[in-house]
Parts: structure tokens; C-alpha cells; sequence
């Protein structure tokens, strides 16, 4: 018998937790021989999240809810999932029902076939065309400057192994891009592709906002690729390459045919793209030291409040992690 965990991080999707868990409890009546574990993970959500699902944990002894003191993001919140998980196989899924919980099924059969890494990879995303252009932006500049077995269009459902798992958690990176760290590891991943339904209007509006999506993308590259640092040193060198052309020529013009070009227009544009060039230098290599200082303190990634699996309550005594009483 094999033990197989559920993670799904929880913001603000109150409305779609009922549904989602008679899938889980579906998924789970087709696997009569496995022990499941369905681990919700309340982000910090300001609508009814939180107690819808502890009606749900006390209806349903398989599910295990974990409350952290406030939103963290989805990256913190199934890292506290994968904490909590105790399965062999340890799947993570989205709360909004935008990707089907029925590929679990399939993703275990790879996983039994001695898979570590399964991956739901989107084939399409029914999502509107300016998010979607920019999603594949990310992803093409993400897959040719970083990792390179990243999917086309991206995952954020995934399965990995025990041994996966438990190498992710022994990992106290603060910024973390998950998507990335779990390709970074290097177990070749199987790949699932299916078509990302849009969000159902009754379940609430994404919260995915753009600041929470320019965090992504920046703790995706400075995580896993040089190229800002790069880009910036390149940009650099062709600055002042040009500077030193631009003196050469008023230098020439003046002595050798004394004539003293008007300089007022000229020198302000270079000024502008000089003094713009380096302080956007510098918000890159901002962006690479206060990582550095995030990871330098000891700080947690997030905060455990408490834990609820039944009808047992658990507070996290070192604000962390939670253990269960033995």
C-alpha cells in the first residue's frame, strides 16, 4: 500500500474547496489500496477559506489543514504543504479547479513506473491574451537563460517522489522559485500536457496580482540565471564604449577644425542614458543583495499558527513548523 499526500495551497477560494475535495475523495475511491492525506494550506486568505475548511476537516479525517499567520504566496505556502505531507508521492495542485484534479491518476501511474518527477505541463491556457503573451514571454526567456527543461508554457501542478520531497524541504531558501528548484534538482521529469480551463466566475476572481507576478518573475532569474547581472555589465561596456567615441569626435571636431559644436542637447541625452543606465544597474544588483540579506537572516520562509487534521488542534510552539502529538 502505498501513502499518497495532497497539497493544495488556499487564498481566497472558499467557493471552490467543497468541489475540489469530492474530487480528491473520488480520486481516492479509485485507488482503494492507497492511504491518502489531503493537506490544505490556508495562505493567510481574508475570505471564508479558513473555515470552510475546517467544516471539511471534520467531516473528512483524511484532510489536514495547516493555517499560516498571513499570506506568504504560493511558493512559502506549498513548501508548508510539503512539510506537513507524509506520502510516498506528494502531489501539489491549485485551489481553483483551473487544473484537473483527474491527472492525478495519471501522474500516479508514472509515478509507480518509477518516476520522481511528474509534471502537468499546460498545453493551452484559457486565460485573457495580455497574461497569457507575458507567461510565455517569461517562460521562453526562462527556458533559454536558466533551466532548460522548464515546459513551454510553464507548471505549477506537479507529483514528486519521497526522496524529492524531502530534498526540497531540506532546502531553507527564502525566495524560492519551486517550479524551478524542483528542475534544478535534476531527476529527468515525465511530462503530462493538458488545456488550463479559465476560472469559473462562481468561484471568485484571481488574486494573482501584477506586483506578485514581477516578484515572480524576478525571484525566478535571480535564483537560477546571471543574465540580469550580465545584461547590465554588457550594457555597461557598450555605454562607455560609446562615451569614449562621442569624446573622441567633440575632441576632433574642436581641434582640428575648431569648431565648437553646441553642447547643451547633446550632452543632456547623454547625461539621461548614462545616469538611467546606472541606476538601472544598480536596482539589479539590488535585487541580488537583498536576496543576499533575506537568505543571511533567520528569518523563517513562513509561520505555522496552527495545524488541524480532524478534530486534533495543533499551535506550531516555535512558529514555524508543527509537529502532531505522539
Amino acid at each position: 500500500m502505498s501513502r499518497i499526500s495532497i497539497v493544495v495551497p488556499v487564498y481566497h477560494n472558499a467557493r471552490s474547496l467543497p468541489r475540489l475535495l469530492d474530487a480528491f475523495r473520488a480520486l481516492a475511491a479509485r485507488h482503494p489500496d492507497d492511504a491518502f492525506q489531503f493537506v490544505f494550506v490556508d495562505d493567510g486568505s481574508g475570505d471564508d477559506s479558513y473555515p470552510v475548511l475546517l467544516e471539511l476537516a471534520r467531516g473528512e479525517p483524511r484532510v489536514k489543514v495547516v493555517k499560516l499567520s498571513r499570506n506568504f504566496g504560493s511558493n512559502p505556502a506549498i513548501l508548508a504543504g510539503l512539510e506537513q505531507a507524509t506520502g510516498d508521492a506528494v502531489v501539489a495542485i491549485a485551489a481553483d479547479l483551473q487544473d484537473p484534479p483527474e491527472l492525478i491518476d495519471d501522474m500516479l501511474a508514472l509515478w509507480r513506473q518509477g518516476r520522481k518527477v511528474v509534471l502537468a505541463a499546460r498545453r493551452q491556457r484559457d486565460d485573457p491574451w495580455p497574461g497569457a503573451l507575458v507567461a510565455d514571454a517569461f517562460y521562453a526567456l526562462f527556458r533559454r537563460f536558466a533551466v532548460a527543461t522548464m515546459p513551454k508554457r510553464g507548471f505549477d501542478f506537479f507529483l514528486v517522489d519521497r526522496q524529492v520531497c524531502d530534498l526540497i524541504n531540506g532546502m531553507d531558501e527564502k525566495n524560492v522559485y519551486l517550479m524551478g528548484l524542483i528542475l534544478w534538482l535534476g531527476f529527468e521529469p515525465a511530462t503530462i500536457h493538458y488545456d488550463r480551463r479559465g476560472r469559473e466566475e462562481r468561484y471568485g476572481r484571481s488574486m494573482w496580482s501584477l506586483a506578485k507576478k514581477v516578484k515572480y518573475f524576478i525571484d525566478a532569474f535571480v535564483a537560477f540565471s546571471y543574465l540580469p547581472v550580465r545584461a547590465a555589465a554588457l550594457m555597461g561596456i557598450v555605454l562607455s564604449a560609446g562615451g569614449v567615441l562621442y569624446a573622441a569626435v567633440v575632441v576632433l571636431t574642436r581641434f582640428l577644425f575648431a569648431y565648437e559644436a553646441p553642447g547643451w542637447a547633446s550632452i543632456m541625452v547623454v547625461l539621461l542614458v548614462v545616469s538611467g543606465a546606472q541606476l538601472l544597474t544598480l536596482g539589479i544588483l539590488g535585487e541580488y543583495v537583498w536576496r543576499s540579506l533575506d537568505e543571511a537572516r533567520p528569518r523563517p520562509r513562513f509561520i505555522v499558527e496552527n495545524v488541524v487534521e480532524g478534530s486534533e488542534t495543533v499551535t506550531a510552539g516555535d512558529g514555524s513548523t508543527s509537529e502532531e502529538p505522539g
